[in-house]
Order: structure tokens, then sequence, then C-alpha cells
């Protein structure tokens, strides 16, 4: 039995490490398409292409219910989740793939400064040193402690990144009640989620560049990756792992995306590391741990971090 359980967590702990460096490949892919696709019209062919296929496997599996519950608290995530989603996309040719991935998972010290009010939460000074940990890495991550270097297009870049991961802490402080249920019924939701994902990215596309029909074959295949590789795929494997995980392990685990985001953008697109971005990227990654990390004296009701790519 001892045996049996541990391969359980094990797997669990495998299922989790592996959506986080599914998630974290998305960051370089998406820095990439976004050469010879513009924003907008990468985003929608994406989350056209996740929502389709995410409802043909639902209706494959005779699971897809039309009936839902709490629809405004879906619609409401949905809207969230494709404002963070928006703001990435905008923001990322303006700025590197590796400050993408640290910046948009600072979503999880922002979630630790909402849960207070938001959830009744206590901001234990473990997570008030994370919020101070992650604040001082942007600032090393963004400036390299060279400001007048610091360009307008970079500074807005960098800016919106970190709005997106504003706009991602209010969805998973909002989407806490989705993933306490079982996987069928929180994957049953998510599909709805992103549908008013996909429906709030649609009128932004009036902004969308002339080529919006005629992609290459590698703007297709990163919108396919990151469509099903880099959300249906991962998705699916972090609810199978928060099965047998607390949600505080399972947020660490998924520091993998970051990991994974960084080491892809160094080697494929020869972005610069310097002894400063490197300190300040330590300094981000143990913030999120020092946030995600429950307190012994910390209550059942935990909220569960989503990463964004």
């Amino acid at each position: 039995m001892r045996k049996l359980t541990l391969s359980v967590k094990a797997k669990a702990v495998f299922f989790t490490i592996l959506a986080g460096a599914l998630w974290g490949t998305s960051f370089p892919i998406i820095k990439l398409g976004l050469e010879t696709i513009d924003p907008y019209t990468f985003v929608f062919w994406r989350f056209l292409v996740s929502s389709v296929t995410l409802f043909a496997v639902m209706l494959a599996l005779g699971k897809l219910k039309f009936d839902v519950p709490n629809k405004r608290l879906l619609v409401f995530l949905g809207v969230a989740n494709g404002v963070g989603y928006l703001l990435q996309y905008v923001g990322m040719p303006y700025t590197s793939a590796a400050k993408a991935a640290l910046f948009i998972n600072l979503s999880a010290m922002w979630v630790a400064i909402m849960s207070p009010r938001l959830l009744g939460e206590t901001f234990s000074s473990k997570k008030t040193a994370g919020v101070v940990f992650g604040l001082l890495g942007v600032v090393l991550v963004s400036t390299n402690l060279d400001f007048a270097s610091l360009s307008e297009g970079q500074f807005v870049g960098d800016a919106l990144l970190i709005i997106s991961g504003i706009a991602w802490a209010v969805f998973m402080v909002y989407n806490k009640k989705l993933v306490m249920n079982s996987t069928t019924e929180t994957f049953q939701s998510m599909t709805w989620v992103l549908l008013f994902t996909f429906l709030s990215i649609v009128p932004f596309m009036v902004l969308s560049g002339p080529g919006f029909f005629s992609l290459s074959v590698w703007g297709w295949l990163g919108v396919i990756w990151t469509a099903i590789v880099c959300w249906v795929i991962p998705y699916y494997l972090w609810l199978e792992g928060l099965k047998h995980l607390s949600a505080s392990v399972s947020t660490v685990l998924l520091l993998s995306e970051i990991v994974i985001a960084v080491i892809l953008s160094i080697i494929v697109l020869k972005e610069p590391i310097t002894v400063f971005s490197t300190i300040g990227a330590f300094l981000i990654v143990v913030g999120i741990a020092l946030v995600s990390v429950q307190d012994k004296k910390a209550t059942a009701s935990k909220t569960v971090s989503l990463p964004s790519a």
C-alpha cells in the first residue's frame, strides 16, 4: 500500500512538473510567432483552436453539459483570462520571453496580496518577505540596474506583462471555486471559461493586421502548439497532479515553467543574461515560492495557482 501511495504521488509530481514545462515552452514560441503574426491575430487563432479542441474532446467523452451553474462567474473568469492573454501578447514584442515568464508568474505574489481582503487569508511574515523579494527581482530583471538603457517600448512591454500577471491573479482568486471540484467538473467549467475567453478576445480583432488568414506554416504550427500543447494538455496534467498534491506543493513544482522558459529563451532566442538579471530571476522564483507555501497555522481554505502561458 505504501509503495502504491508513493507511486501515485510520484506520478502526480511528474505530471505537475511536466505541465509546468509544457507551459514554459509557450513563451519562446509566442516570441518567435510574434515576429510574423500580429498579437491580436495570434491570440485569436490560439484560443479558437484550443476552444474547438476542448469542446470536441468533452463532446466525444460525453461530459459536456450545456446547463452549467455559476454562469456569471464563468463569464467573469473568461474576461479576466482574456485580458491577461491580450496584455501578454501585446507586451511581448517589446521585451524578452524570459522576462515575460518571470513577470507573468508574479501572479502568485499578487494573489498573496489580494487574499487577505478577498479570501480572508492571513498575510504572514513569510508572504511579506516573498513580496519584497519579488518586487526587488522585478527591478533587477527590468532595469539590470541601468535605468538609462530602459527604452520607452521596453518599459511599456514590461508594464503590460506585469499588469497581465495582476489580471491572472484576479482570475486565480475567483477560479478557486472551480478547482475545488472533481477533475471532470473542473474541466467542464474550464471548457466554458475557455469559450468566454475566446469571445472576450474577438472584439479586438478590429486591431489585427492584414495577414489574418495568411499565416505561414510555422505560424500555424505556433498557434497549434500553444493552443493544444501549451493549454489543453498541461491543464489536464495539472488537474491530475492536483488530486494528490497540496496547492502549495503544486505551485512550487510549477516553477518548472519559469526554468524551462528561461533556458529555452537563452538557447533558442539567444536572449542575453547578466549577473543582475540572474539575481533578479532568482529573487522572483524565491518570492513566488515563499508566497505559495502555506503556513502551518493556515486553515483548510487554499488558493490554487494556475500558471498562464
